[in-house]
Order: structure tokens, then sequence, then C-alpha cells
């Protein structure tokens, strides 16, 4: 499938959209290089009667390297500003939406063309959103906040728990309990109840009940774990949020901006990007896609916990 996806959508993008001539245009002034090389060696013939030899010559040879740097200059520029390169994203399958008749209308600008009644997403868009998205979750890590990591689709669980593991930040992967957010209170209770019966595991309290009621506990204890034991940690409301998909999280969407908080998230073709902060239009149900998204932010996030720390460092050595 990924050599499908390289050599198919090039193609199409050659035909069908102007923008895509762009890395056509170094031929283009390449040959208009020579030519106004040509045109100025004529030239350079044609004055030797009037006027000295050493002007021409030199005038020509450094137009033509000046022209031949700058675009190696720009083109290392834009290799090393973003987080994932365009063949990066296409080998993971992020420029993949829905079939067309499943799609949201709000996401027509971020739809680059339409083939086989598949939207092809606009990847050099992908690419400096993700980047945005990046920065924004460097910063809110550098002021030590958290950020809340939900992905609750089977193919999201492994990938986001991990990730969010790697960075120290709250999880949520099981399934979105309504009012984790909007009534947080409620669901600091439920974690303290299966604290409670933690300590009654180690104290040997659960032993000297009966085999029937140790076993309920130890059964609401296992639930408590599975939908809450990401959370577990987070003793506060978020700063922001990270989302996998906004169609299957609706109800983190809704309590997120209910609350102001901002919502950094992986919006398909039939995803709403109106009410997020930070979309990031890609494909949101392949593995590769999912993990190349939520690999750049833990990178973001951990540069940010490094400078959140060496700041820590200098305060000290000053004091």
């Amino acid at each position: 499938m990924a050599d499908e996806t390289t050599t198919d959508t090039p193609d199409v993008q050659d035909e069908d959209a102007p923008d895509e001539d762009a890395p056509q245009t170094p031929d283009d002034t390449a040959s208009d290089s020579t030519s106004e090389a040509a045109a100025a060696d004529t030239d350079a013939d044609a004055p030797d009667e009037n006027a000295p030899d050493d002007d021409a010559p030199d005038a020509a040879p450094q137009d033509k390297d000046d022209g031949d740097d700058a675009p190696e200059e720009s083109s290392s520029e834009e290799e090393t500003s973003h987080r994932a390169t365009i063949e990066e994203l296409l080998k993971a399958g992020a420029h993949f939406g829905h079939l067309t008749s499943r799609w949201n209308p709000r996401m027509e600008k971020y739809i680059f063309m339409e083939r086989n009644n598949i939207h092809i997403i606009d990847l050099m868009q992908s690419q400096v959103l993700l980047d945005e998205a990046a920065e924004a979750a460097k910063r809110f890590a550098r002021r030590g906040k958290k950020i809340l990591f939900a992905g609750t689709k089977k193919q999201a669980e492994d990938i986001v728990r991990e990730h969010a593991e790697e960075c120290g930040m709250p999880h949520m992967v099981d399934r979105w309990l309504g009012g984790t957010m909007t009534n947080f209170q409620t669901i600091r209770k439920s974690i303290r109840r299966m604290e409670e019966i933690e300590r009654m595991d180690r104290d040997g309290t659960l032993d000297k009940l009966k085999k029937k009621e140790k076993l309920m506990r130890l059964r609401e204890h296992e639930k408590l774990e599975e939908t809450l034991g990401g959370i577990r940690d987070m003793a506060n409301l978020p700063s922001a949020i990270y989302i996998v998909d906004v169609q299957r999280e609706d109800i983190a969407v809704s309590e997120a901006n209910n609350l102001g908080i901002p919502i950094i998230a992986m919006v398909d073709t039939n995803g709403n990007p109106k009410n997020i902060d930070y979309p990031i239009p890609v494909n949101d149900d392949a593995l590769s896609s999912i993990e190349l998204v939520t690999s750049t932010l833990t990178d973001a996030v951990q540069e940010g916990l490094q400078e959140r720390r060496m700041k820590k460092e200098e305060k000290k050595a000053a004091a």
C-alpha cells in the first residue's frame, strides 16, 4: 500500500493542481539562467570594440553563481524548519481521507483533490499545522502545564498510552467518561476510591473480608483502573488536550470547549475543525499516521520539559 501511495498521488497532483508545478520551477529557472548567460556572452562579445574586456566576463559568472546558491539555501531551510517531511507524511498514509460521501464541508480548505471517490488531504497544510500544534505543545510543557492525551479508538489506544507515559502526561484510552473534565470532582472521587481499594489490598484489609466481597472490590478496582488509571495523577484540570479523532471524541471536544481548554487534534475529512484550536488535517485511522503525529507532539513536549528543567537549574546555580 505504501508503494501505491507514493506513486499514485504525485501523478495526480502534477495533472490537476497548478501548485504542484512548483518543483519544476528550478528547471525553468535553470533554462532561463542559461539563456541569460548566453545572452550575456553575446552582449559581451558585441561591446568588445568599445568597452573594456574585464567588465562583461566578471558580471555574467557572478549572476549565475548567485542564482545557483539561492535555491540551495532556501531548500535547506525548508528541510530543517519542519518537524515532519512530506515524504514521511506520505509514507504514513496521512493524506488519505474518507469517502467523498462522508466528508465534512468545513474540511474543504484542507482537501487537495478527489481520487476514486476518496478525498486527498493537502499535506503542505498538514505539515505547517503539525508544526504549529507541536510548538503549542512545547509551550504548554515549558510552562509546566499538563496535556491530556485522549484516543479511545482501537488503533490509537496503545500508541497514545505509550507516548503519554513516555513524556509523563495523563491519558485516557479505554473510553471517555462523560464529565471527565466538566464534572472533574466526581471523577476525583472515583480515583480516590480506586486508591482506597489499593491500600486495602496492601495492608491486608481485603483478606479479612468474605471471599465474595473481596472479589467484588477487586473487580471494582479493575474497572476503575481501566478507565481512570491514566489520569490518576492528574490533580487538576489539564491545561490542554490532545485528541486523535474529533468525530469519535465529540464529548471530549464539547467539554473542552465549555471549559475553554485548548484542543490539539487530528482531524480527518469527516471531522469538524471549527472548534479546534490547533487542528492537524491528517488520516486519523491509519496506525502509521497516528504514530507519526503523536510521536511528533511527544518530542515537542519533551523539548519543552527539557527547557523547563534547564531554566530551573540555571536559577539554582545563580542563587
